[in-house]
């Protein structure tokens, strides 16, 4: 499981690497054996991105936060902060393709349904390609996003489906 303090020790060594280009998932010429599964993709490794919320976000302050046209620009953490992230997840979940840009470091509970902005946790290196992708999951968001605001189903209920299975959590909650 990725712990914080090794993320944060490890994400300012990866982040050095991966800018200079070197992220190459070995130690001392010897393979470093990856946490976390890839055998669930689309969907994260429920051990090592487990979902986290924002406790500032809840049923009674949507009108406040995520139901305001800009809000998650407000919390979005910065990139300096989630590349180190994404390049310490590319080595956790074993990815042989390392390029940074080929993977959106994602918030399992999104933004705009309240996921914590900066909690580990949260945030894993979603690949860019497969079947489906990043960018189909950003659509599942905002669907949810727009039923939580309009008041057709609850917040919690889009977070549960969301972080439970996001391929299905639009059949799920009757929004898809």
């Amino acid at each position: 499981m990725r712990s914080v303090a090794r993320i944060s020790t490890a994400s300012a060594a990866a982040l050095s690497l991966a800018i200079s280009g070197l992220i190459l998932g070995v130690s001392d010429g010897t393979a470093q054996a990856s946490t976390c599964s890839q055998s669930y993709l689309p969907l994260p490794d429920s051990h090592c991105t487990p979902g986290a919320y924002n406790p500032d976000v809840t049923q009674s302050t949507i009108g406040s936060t995520i139901c305001v046209s800009g809000w998650t620009s407000t919390v979005r953490p910065s990139t300096s902060y989630t590349n180190g992230l994404k390049a310490q997840g590319i080595t956790d979940y074993g990815y042989s393709d390392t390029s940074m840009s080929d993977y959106e470091e994602d918030h399992l509970v999104p933004l705009e349904l309240g996921g914590a902005p900066k909690d580990p946790g949260n945030l894993w290196p979603e690949p860019h390609y497969g079947s489906p992708t990043a960018s189909t999951k950003d659509g599942v968001e905002t669907k949810l996003k727009n039923a939580v605001c309009a008041g057709r189903i609850t917040l919690s209920a889009a977070r549960t489906a969301i972080k439970t299975n996001w391929t299905t959590a639009l059949q799920v909650t009757g929004i898809g």
